[in-house]
């Protein structure tokens, strides 16, 4: 009896445990949906509204144009334009739902069918290490993108869980799939899907078809691996795997599988990322003075030529001497940047010596004293002596190691005559040219010790290739510029660069008698290695022990200046202006100049009528018309009444013929102050002095 009872009990004992483990887990279950519940509640209540959730502050995109109009450079995390639903190409939102979450329209935010197939792959993989795969919605991945991180752990992913049920309580499924197309990662930098086709593909999102829109969808799950640009043959692969969910998801059919012709998607090319470099990131800072402050993404077109900054850098890397760096600045008329090298390898160094780095100019500077010589009433034909000097003790010596004697300006320049530069510079004032540097560009400090007509002050490869433009552009200033135009994404114009000819620094003869002297140093002088096959104008600079060497020039509406030399400004023994920088700048202007019509230059214009020599007649007999009796004029032009002679021939009482100088109209004085005053130049100079005649 004892055993039947006994076991009566364990039977009911079991079925006793068996209904209270029912009712703990039925309580537990309530109690975590009840839990749930009030996490989604409190949830709802704090997620901000649709406008706050498509704002984007993880930074802007600026994707760089060229003169072509191709992307050379994207820079920040690229955003793209925002797409609303309507404008997203269904085979976009069809690739994505049948890759990423297939059951999307159906689930509340989870889905309980993904859950469930990532537990038992975790079970199958105990041990391994691997992590739960399988088990997020797009709801999941847009609250993960939004409001947490990537870090994986248990809290992290009930987190949310409960904030995609809120989601989706708040917001549409079109509104929740815009969002997503719009912030999921791709790759490259590049969020969204307009900033993957843009990157990938050249083009708005709005125009993807199937075959790019498999390739998009393909890249979220390991953006880095399926990158087109990284492993084309990858991305092709895993779009294939894209579409096949597509057929099976019955959004398309096997033949526009068929159709969708992967292998053959037109890829963009990817951006040059070396010597451009140094042109970005001297251009782009300029926008913050450009446009107003904007968090959109923009479109920068720039004035770079990618062919002829190839050939920039070609013809440095050529010509350079071992050992040491090159620079070089191409101007277009208008001051339009078309090339610029700052150094050999952007890679290796990214400090821009095109635009940063200040090292002097040799022979170079003296462009500025000639043009200071030229303005006070020299010309190119002036007759100058190439003598020894001593100015307080500074006794400049030729590179010739001798002196040449009675020649003229044109010929002194062309062999860079230093004793005839520190002559000229005594003769105009050395605050006369550093005011000259001044007006052409120069804003590095200038010294106006007697030796600074040698180019004993530090300038900036561009502010010189700047002074040359200038000079070539007959006087009128050039201001480099990089960027034409900016616009927002969908085309809305910001800004647009407009030229500026209405500031003249110097008269058009000075211009011309200036490209006169640097064309006679190129055909003749130390620049012959520059020649390129038709009129060039330049000039060559060599500072002391050859530690930079110079050459700057123009030719065809093109300025070019290539600087050498090493960056600790040690001595280069082979360095010399017209050398290596004179055969860089002839390997590169051939190519630059090949499609441009050939130019002369206007070296013959008509002087002021101050600086008119007189008529060959004139050195023989007496004036003009004296023997009749004809008029004499003053310095300034105004007619002189002559004395009147007596009968005897005798001249009549000086006195009495004498005119009140009170009397005579005072005409204004055709001095340097004049000239400052056509030009707008309001400020005082040292006044001109008298040209030296021609022997």
């Amino acid at each position: 009896m004892a055993g039947s009872g006994k076991s009566k009990g364990a039977p009911s004992r079991a079925k006793t445990w068996a209904l209270r483990t029912v009712k703990i887990g039925v309580a537990a279950a309530v109690a975590g949906l009840l839990a749930i519940v009030i996490a989604v509640v409190f949830a709802l209540q704090s997620l901000p509204d649709y406008g706050s959730l498509k704002s984007s502050p993880n930074g802007q995109m600026i994707r760089v144009h060229a003169a072509d109009g191709s992307v050379i450079v994207s820079l920040g995390p690229s955003f793209g334009r925002w797409l609303d639903y309507d404008q997203i190409p269904q085979v976009m939102i069809d690739a994505m739902v049948s890759t990423e979450d297939k059951r999307f329209y159906h689930h509340p935010g989870v889905d309980p069918v993904g859950m469930a197939r990532a537990a038992w792959v975790a079970v199958e993989n105990r041990g391994t290490g691997r992590r739960l795969q399988g088990a997020s919605t797009i709801t999941q991945q847009v609250t993960r993108n939004i409001f947490l991180n990537n870090s994986y752990s248990f809290g992290r992913k009930i987190r949310e869980m409960v904030l995609a049920l809120a989601l989706e309580r708040k917001f549409s499924k079109r509104q929740i799939l815009e969002l997503y197309l719009n912030k999921v990662y791709f790759g490259g930098g590049a969020y969204g899907i307009d900033a993957a086709s843009r990157k990938f593909f050249g083009h708005p999102a709005t125009t993807l078809d199937l075959a790019e829109a498999a390739i998009v969808a393909g890249l979220v799950k390991a953006p880095s691996s399926y990158s087109p640009t990284a492993d084309a043959e990858a991305a092709i692969g895993r779009a294939g795997v894209v579409l096949d969910l597509m057929v099976q998801n019955g959004v398309i059919s096997a033949a526009d599988k068929a159709a969708a012709d992967i292998a053959n998607v037109a890829l963009a090319p990817e951006p040059p990322q070396n010597s451009v470099r140094y042109f970005t990131d001297w251009a782009l800072p300029q926008l913050d003075v450009l446009i107003d402050e904007s968090n959109e993404p923009l479109e920068v077109y720039t004035t770079i030529d990618l062919s002829m900054q190839n050939a920039a850098t070609a013809a440095i890397k050529a010509n350079v001497p071992s050992g040491t760096q090159g620079a070089l600045v191409s101007l277009d008329r208008d001051g339009a940047v078309r090339a610029l090298v700052g150094g050999l390898d952007y890679v290796t160094s990214n400090y821009n010596r095109a635009t940063t780095a200040t090292r002097q100019p040799g022979s170079a500077w003296k462009i500025f004293v000639y043009m200071a010589a030229l303005e006070a009433g020299y010309t190119p034909d002036t007759g100058v002596t190439d003598e020894p000097v001593d100015i307080n003790g500074w006794k400049p010596r030729n590179s010739s190691g001798r002196f040449s004697g009675d020649i003229d300006i044109r010929t002194a320049f062309a062999y860079s005559i230093n004793t005839v530069a520190a002559k000229l510079g005594v003769e105009v004032g050395f605050p006369t040219v550093a005011d000259m540097a001044r007006r052409f560009g120069v804003t590095t400090p200038i010294n106006t010790h007697p030796s600074m007509v040698l180019g004993t002050s530090d300038v900036r490869l561009i502010d010189m290739t700047r002074a040359f433009a200038s000079i070539a552009r007959k006087g009128i200033a050039v201001t480099p510029y990089g960027i034409t135009k900016v616009t927002t994404a969908d085309g809305r114009l910001l800004y647009e660069h407009q030229d500026d000819t209405s500031r003249v620094l110097v008269a058009p003869w000075v211009a011309a008698g200036m490209t006169d002297l640097m064309q006679t140093a190129v055909s003749t002088g130390t620049g012959k290695a520059a020649q390129i096959g038709r009129p060039v104008a330049g000039k060559t600079g060599t500072t002391s022990s050859n530690k930079d060497g110079w050459f700057l020039g123009f030719s065809s509406g093109i300025t070019t200046g290539v600087w050498m030399g090493r960056d600790d400004a040690r001595a280069v023994g082979v360095l010399q202006g017209g050398r290596a920088p004179a055969r860089a700048f002839a390997d590169y202007m051939k190519v630059a100049v090949a499609k441009r019509p050939v130019e002369q230059f206007e070296t013959q214009v008509t002087l002021p009528e101050w600086q008119l020599e007189p008529d060959e007649e004139a050195y023989y007999g007496s004036p003009d018309g004296e023997a009749e009796g004809g008029m004499m004029v003053d310095e300034n032009g105004l007619p002189i009444e002559r004395p009147r002679r007596s009968a005897r021939g005798e001249e009549a009482d000086d006195q009495q013929m004498e005119i009140d100088p009170e009397d005579r109209p005072q005409p204004q004085q055709l001095d340097q102050q004049w000239i400052d005053n056509v030009l707008g130049r309001d400020r005082q100079r040292q006044p001109p002095p008298r040209p030296v005649p021609t022997p």
